[in-house]
């Protein structure tokens, strides 16, 4: 009974041992996952507090030493334009105060201010260090030009006057003030094309009306076609659907289709050769019509009474600085 007794507290004393050890064990564990952890949020903490000081100081070095750097002050902007938009004005266009910070422009900004501007076409826009913005323009070709009749506040009849360049893109006149050459010499006589609303002429946009197109492009060929100094192309409407017709300044009516407009300017100058071998001026032609082109003849006291034709001078485009 003793030994009994003996053995079966050894037992207890050899349990109790165990289980020391392993809540001995259990805490050193846990101790390392506390430290694990609290060096790993130490690292990422170190490391965004790290990124963070270091973003702060290039910022703080880009301010002082480029963003606001008077080195980079812009000085001069260096504009020039194709066309005949004073120099000045363009300056004004790009919206740059003078000694605003070269590095710290936005280019795209400037390009854009002036791409507002409907008879700007296209505009190039560069740095030069360190303290020159240069600025190249080419400005929108007028090729026609629309009036458009509507009252005004008073309650009298005004006229609006847009233009359109080869591509239809619609233009607001260039205010005589900011060219550096008299505008009616730049843009003699343009082609008038009647029959379009003041809805349908946004400045910067581009009419998609296909009679419009053909009346441009019309207009683009007359002056290298067959035609060309022989009469004056004064006005082109585009009412009608499916075909354009063209008025003359020696009072000749001529319709022609949309497509093959080449052709039918060949088939205009050969009526017009055959007019001439007979002494007659046309009065109106439908070259829309494949064959058996339809021609009314003017009469000798009609002839005498019409516009002579004008001298167009050549277009000029400039370059100025």
């Amino acid at each position: 009974m003793w030994f009994k007794r003996e053995n079966k507290n050894q037992n207890r004393r050899l349990h109790r041992t165990h289980v020391l050890d392993v809540k001995l064990r259990s805490d050193q564990v846990r101790a390392a996952r506390v430290r694990m952890v609290s060096w790993t949020f130490a690292l990422v903490a170190g490391t965004f507090l790290g990124i963070y000081l270091v973003w702060r100081t290039g910022e703080w070095a880009l301010n002082t030493f480029v963003y606001q750097n008077a080195d980079f002050a812009i000085q001069q902007i260096d504009v020039a334009t194709d066309g005949v938009i004073a120099p000045e004005q363009l300056r004004r266009w790009t919206g740059v105060k003078p000694g605003a910070n070269l590095i710290a422009l936005d280019l795209a900004a400037v390009k854009r201010n002036l791409e507002l501007v409907s008879v700007v076409e296209t505009v190039s826009v560069e740095r030069v260090l360190p303290r020159t913005l240069k600025v190249r323009v080419t400005e929108r070709e007028p090729v026609a030009q629309v009036n458009v009749p509507h009252t005004d506040a008073t309650g009298g009849i005004v006229v609006s006057v847009y233009q359109l360049d080869a591509d239809g893109v619609v233009i607001q006149p260039l205010d005589p003030r900011l060219s550096v050459v008299p505008l009616a010499r730049v843009n003699p006589s343009l082609p008038v094309i009647v029959g379009l609303n003041v809805l349908q002429l946004q400045p910067g946009r581009r009419v998609e009306l296909p009679e419009v197109r053909a009346a441009l492009q019309l207009i683009s060929a007359f002056d290298q076609s067959p035609m060309a100094g022989l009469v004056d192309l004064r006005r082109v409407d585009v009412t009608a659907p499916g075909v354009v017709i063209a008025t003359t300044g020696q009072g000749s009516e001529i319709t022609f289709g949309l497509d093959n407009l080449d052709q039918q300017l060949r088939r205009w100058r050969g009526i017009y050769d055959l007019g001439q071998s007979k002494k007659a001026t046309i009065a109106s032609a439908d070259l829309a019509v494949a064959n058996n082109v339809p021609v009314r003849w003017m009469t000798a006291s009609v002839v005498t009474d019409v516009l002579p034709k004008s001298v167009k001078p050549g277009k000029t485009r400039r370059k100025n600085v």
